[in-house]
């Protein structure tokens, strides 16, 4: 019986670091704090890696392999993209390896979105006014309520 129980443990153990894998001995890769600005302030920034903020502000990215770019947005502002550049200094036996980005603070300037153009109604032609059919003679009586003295009137 004491076989057994022993045989039991031993297998759980041994089931247990078969699970242990060799990414927890891994470092974290490392991150780039990168300070994002605006002018006008307040707009919605969002890098290309997927982190974002409301400018001013500072987010922290993994140290990409390439190059990113950051979106700007603001309403009534037209939208904005920067390319961001990633540096990578391999470091030597007194200093650390370093990632730095190119700009950094990451400043887009907008520009105000042009106002919409009026909607025009279509023009409608005006309709033309019907034509005398025969000239009235000059020594015709005015027309009965007219507001005007005949020119005319006393003259004969």
């Amino acid at each position: 019986m004491r076989r057994v129980i022993a045989i039991a443990l031993a297998g759980a153990s041994l089931g247990g670091c078969s699970s242990m894998s060799w990414d927890m001995f891994k470092s974290a890769p490392p991150t780039v704090q990168v300070q994002l600005e605006s002018n006008p302030p307040g707009a919605d920034a969002t890098t290309s890696l997927g982190q974002g903020c409301k400018t001013p502000c500072s987010v922290s990215v993994p140290a990409p392999d390439a190059p990113f770019t950051v979106a700007f947005a603001l309403p009534k502002y037209q939208p904005a993209s920067v390319p961001v550049n990633v540096i990578k200094n391999p470091g030597d036996f007194t200093t650390p390896a370093s990632v730095t980005t190119d700009p950094n603070p990451v400043l887009a300037e907008l520009q105000p979105a042009a106002p919409p153009k009026p909607v025009r109604k279509p023009h409608r032609p005006k309709k033309p006014k019907p034509a005398a059919t025969a000239a009235a003679p000059a020594d015709a009586a005015p027309a009965a309520g007219s507001p005007f003295p005949d020119p005319n009137a006393g003259k004969r």
